[in-house]
């Protein structure tokens, strides 16, 4: 006999159409869910001008979902990037009307609040999923980065302990949060990563990036995805790539994303040495970047600040071999020497060298990148989205229980 389906309302302080990993896991937790035979509201900021979310390629039903008043954030937010108004609204009425049996928040601000707020009423459990190292921000802040960051510390440590469970996509990001917590009864931390439709990432065709940036055929191109911002080191791809061109004239560099450091990267890319060897593409809808990314030799990463890098499983999926400087949720992903090439951050001073050593390397062994491949994507399985949507709603019951 199989189990009752449950009344889940989760909770997203940003939303589709804007795309980061916070979103495109928030819509593959719910269409997830959905298609799993619960029901599920989601309650996100509204849109800008009415527009439709769309998708960002996750399975399952269309969710149902409440819309809750919203404003666009002043730079150096990006455009589309809407964060809930913080006062009571229909879809917050909607949302205490469902009385659901498990509230599920996707940020510990604005929506999380909400979410606290409506799991109280309801008598649920709340679930706090800590998809960001808020932290690794902190730059942001400018002058007041040292004093906003303590305040952030002691604001996330009291709703924490308001939760009943702490869902982490990386392993490492669930030890320190643990270490912090200390021994308590509450909350449960589990390490759940955000799953990935394998089948539909493997049957996208891939699309050949080398017509697109003008490059020759015979090009060997190592592709990075994802926001073109300082936290996440892309400077430091292409101070490799520049290094490993003496030696290996066809290599190429692939950015596809947007961000506020774009206009930097492009002219360093303008540079003599990596001049007509780096392509960006700026923004592009999901499945467009990763039918691109597909088309790739080598994929690379030198974030230092993701909780799972979910990118790195998207990458692997797709048959890439990764080339990722060793941080925080890479060793969940990558399998280093099997699927990928994990390389050491310390000592700084020596990580663009080590990066493109490890790049140089692959790309002048095709036997050894399809030996990765080969392994990428057999192994790219242990990410399937439904087998992560079982883990949660265990999680949940476990909860409930």
């Amino acid at each position: 006999m199989s189990e009752r389906s449950l009344r889940i309302a989760i909770f997203g302080e940003s939303y589709l159409p804007y795309l980061s990993g916070v979103t495109v896991s928030t819509e593959a937790l719910a269409r997830g869910l959905a298609a799993a035979g619960h029901d599920v509201l989601l309650v996100v900021p509204s849109p800008r001008g009415g527009r439709q979310p769309g998708s960002a390629g996750a399975a399952g039903p269309d969710p149902r979902t409440v819309w809750l008043p919203s404003l666009q954030l002043p730079r150096p937010a990006p455009a589309d990037y809407r964060v809930p108004r913080p006062f009571p609204s229909g879809a917050l009425r909607a949302a205490t009307a469902f009385v659901p049996e498990v509230v599920h928040a996707q940020s510990p601000f604005v929506s999380g609040v909400m979410a606290r707020r409506v799991a109280r009423r309801a008598g649920a459990p709340l679930v706090f999923t800590h998809h960001t190292r808020f932290g690794d921000y902190r730059h942001y802040l400018g002058p007041l980065a040292a004093p906003g960051g303590s305040l952030l510390a002691a604001y996330l440590h009291r709703y924490w302990l308001g939760c009943a469970a702490i869902v982490c996509p990386g392993s490492e990001l669930a030890a320190q949060i643990g270490e912090r917590l200390g021994a308590r009864s509450r909350p449960i931390v589990r390490v759940i990563p955000t799953g990935i439709e394998v089948a539909a990432i493997r049957a996208l065709a891939a699309v050949d990036p080398r017509p697109h940036a003008g490059w020759p055929a015979s090009s060997t191109v190592v592709a990075a995805l994802g926001r073109l911002a300082p936290e996440k080191s892309v400077g430091l791809l292409l101070e490799a790539v520049a290094a490993v061109v003496p030696t290996l004239p066809a290599l190429r560099l692939l950015l596809i994303g947007g961000g506020p450091s774009q206009g930097a990267l492009q002219a360093r890319a303008s540079a003599p040495d990596l001049e007509g060897r780096v392509h960006l593409t700026g923004q592009l809808p999901r499945v467009e970047a990763l039918a691109l990314l597909k088309g790739a030799d080598l994929f690379a990463s030198a974030s230092r600040t993701e909780t799972q890098g979910l990118v790195l499983a998207e990458a692997l999926a797709g048959g890439l071999p990764v080339v990722a400087i060793d941080g925080p949720g890479v060793a969940d992903s990558v399998r280093d020497g099997v699927d990928g090439v994990v390389v050491p951050a310390e000592p700084v001073a020596e990580r663009a060298a080590r990066l493109a050593a490890a790049l140089g390397d692959l790309g002048h062994d095709p036997a050894r990148r399809a030996a990765l491949a080969a392994a990428a994507l057999g192994g790219a399985t242990r990410f399937s989205a439904a087998s992560r949507i079982r883990e949660v709603v265990a999680l949940y019951r476990e909860l409930l229980s």
